[in-house]
């Protein structure tokens, strides 16, 4: 891709503090864009932006709840202050919540993980979108999952909400695609971050033969995608769910 494909260009990412999001600050930093790069965690969210100022860029750190509606608004409304506009956005934070079958799982922890994970997407994208509307357009990159597709045990509430994420999208995409705003999700397998690495070596083992290539992905396997659907590579692309999970869904 273009080192200047983002030349010009505001982005801002949630849950841009490690794992899949650094890797997408950082690939649109590298691109030109300016970033606003938010997250619960202030000490990496600064390092990942001294880091890129560090090569020349620009960035900002917001931290955020984004399960907080109005911290939302002020995320978005702090970022056009920083920066002039907004132009791109990555709704990547998440959470994974408590492992138990469905008939177990506590009251708590479906609502932390629906409200982080589901709700907090709809807040980012209600105000992402108005920005975007007073620059004529823009590109939206929801994070779902594999389990957008697809179930697995022990986790109703996250395959719920990235179940709603695609819908999400879908119907976001075909409200605002004449309006110059492209809306996409994308369906990443078991990545590798630190939340994985963290993970005894027997179920890593296990969790990369889910896949058909034998392996775990890396963030920048992910970011890549997301970079280019955010280009204008990807101008004729909207409402799409685009899996990067090495052949885990062609079983």
């Amino acid at each position: 891709m273009n080192q200047q494909a983002f030349q010009d260009k505001v982005a801002l990412v949630t849950g841009g503090a490690s794992g899949i999001g650094e890797a997408c600050v950082r690939a649109f930093a590298q691109g030109g864009a300016k970033v606003a790069v938010v997250d619960m965690n202030e000490e990496l969210g600064e390092q990942v932006v001294n880091s890129i100022k560090t090569s020349g860029g620009e960035a900002v750190f917001l931290r955020v709840d984004v399960s907080d509606a109005a911290a939302v608004a002020k995320m978005v409304d702090d970022t056009v202050a920083a920066f002039g506009r907004l132009d791109i956005a990555v709704n990547n934070a998440g959470v994974g919540g408590e492992s138990n079958p469905t008939g177990d799982y506590s009251i708590e922890g479906w609502l932390k993980v629906i409200d982080v994970n589901l709700n907090g997407v709809f807040y980012c994208l209600r105000d992402e979108i108005q920005a975007m509307l007073k620059n004529g357009g823009g590109t939206i990159v929801n994070m779902a999952s594999i389990l957008g597709t697809v179930g697995f045990a022990n986790s109703p509430a996250y395959v719920a909400a990235k179940h709603g994420i695609v819908g999400l999208t879908k119907t976001a995409a075909l409200e605002y695609g004449r309006q110059g705003i492209r809306i996409n999700s994308v369906g990443p397998g078991f990545i590798r971050t630190p939340l994985l690495d963290a993970l005894d070596e027997p179920t890593q083992t296990y969790l990369a033969g889910l896949h058909a290539m034998g392996r775990m992905g890396e963030s920048e396997e992910v970011s890549a995608l997301v970079a280019f659907l955010c280009s204008d590579e990807a101008s004729f692309l909207t409402g799409g769910y685009y899996l990067v999970d090495g052949g885990y869904t062609a079983q």
